[in-house]
């Protein structure tokens, strides 16, 4: 269909505002924080002012976008250059190469598009490739793809140094809140779970009628995602409009998940967002989602709840999965949580 520039069947037409209006969004309403997390690690030796400000940039961030793009994170950008690469490379192979990954039909985990879950579900213009990647004896290697040949180790390679990555931005955002460190790390388990997700979106002939990702939140903790180093289209919901968040082609975009809202007792937002698609240019993304061990049982730390700001939610547990079947019929899984 993107190929032949043919009409996009009804099933992916967005009919309704129940996703958010179609109306892209102004450059200058808004834009990004950028943050240099490197201030945040152990060996920094910034000056503790400059520390200071940027803590309060991370919370003014988290608490209002709920979003924004890290630099400084020490990962190589000719990892990351790899990365996007042999995702390049996968979605270029022949569609019976690439079926060799898909997922079963009420699966989540290997190569296809969306899992169907309601009949009024509306389907993403896009293709994906999900896969565990920790904990590593939970991988499930016969949706790895072998083709390129340094995809599992380049993925590997990657997702070790993003782990060292998200142990600062826990501690930071702890930090940035005045809780004990470990507050929300340890709701996640000692076995939390990372998943990786390629996705690849083609170019679509009607990009006013129809969506590369519909709105939503993250089920997860934290999600980090890698942008392509070109084409943009990814929007953040702010003050009732959408923000471009902008290509910064070695810096990694982070935003909360509806976990992380939950654990902050809703000082922190999960972030609604969405994916435009376009007419002319194929864009690709790696996200990486940080979630709870599925039976740890999460909640808004004590630290949080006072008289002033009552708990606002619930202890619940294997939340992805619950979010997901909300999301897909048109419900807000945070509000379903509340008390």
């Amino acid at each position: 269909m993107s190929i032949n520039s043919e009409e996009p069947p009804q099933e992916y037409i967005v009919k309704d505002s129940s996703f958010g209006s179609m109306e892209s969004s102004d450059p200058s309403l808004g834009s990004i924080p950028i943050i240099d997390i490197n201030i945040f690690s152990l060996s920094s030796s910034h000056d503790p002012k400059e520390v200071e400000n940027e803590f309060e940039k991370l919370r003014s961030a988290l608490c209002s976008e709920g979003c924004f793009q890290a630099i400084g994170h020490g990962i190589p950008s000719s990892l990351l250059d790899k990365l996007r690469e042999v995702a390049k490379q996968f979605f270029a192979l022949p569609a019976e190469e690439k079926h060799k990954y898909s997922r079963a039909a009420h699966e989540v985990e290997g190569y296809g598009q969306d899992r169907v879950v309601s009949e009024k579900q509306i389907l993403d213009w896009s293709s994906r490739l999900s896969l565990m990647v920790f904990p590593e004896d939970q991988r499930r290697l016969n949706f790895w793809p072998e083709n390129p040949s340094d995809f599992k180790d380049i993925l590997h390679e990657y997702v070790v140094k993003l782990k060292g990555v998200m142990d600062i931005l826990f501690k930071a955002m702890e930090k940035s809140l005045n809780l004990v460190e470990g507050s929300f790390s340890s709701q996640f388990g000692d076995n939390s779970l990372i998943k990786a997700r390629f996705n690849f979106y083609p170019p679509c002939s009607r990009p006013d009628m129809v969506l590369g990702v519909k709105a939503h939140s993250d089920r997860s903790g934290t999600t980090v995602l890698l942008q392509d180093d070109e084409v943009g289209g990814l929007q953040i919901f702010k003050d009732d409009k959408w923000i471009n968040v902008p290509v910064i082609p070695h810096a990694l975009v982070v935003n909360l998940g509806d976990q992380m809202q939950i654990m902050s007792n809703g000082i922190f937002k999960s972030p609604l967002h969405r994916v435009l698609t376009n007419t002319d240019k194929l864009r690709i993304s790696v996200a990486t989602f940080n979630e709870p061990e599925p039976d740890k049982e999460i909640g808004p730390v004590e630290q949080l709840i006072d008289e002033e700001r009552p708990r606002l939610y619930r202890n619940v547990k294997n939340f992805a999965a619950f979010n997901y079947e909300c999301f897909q019929k048109g419900k807000v899984a945070l509000e379903e949580a509340k008390i």
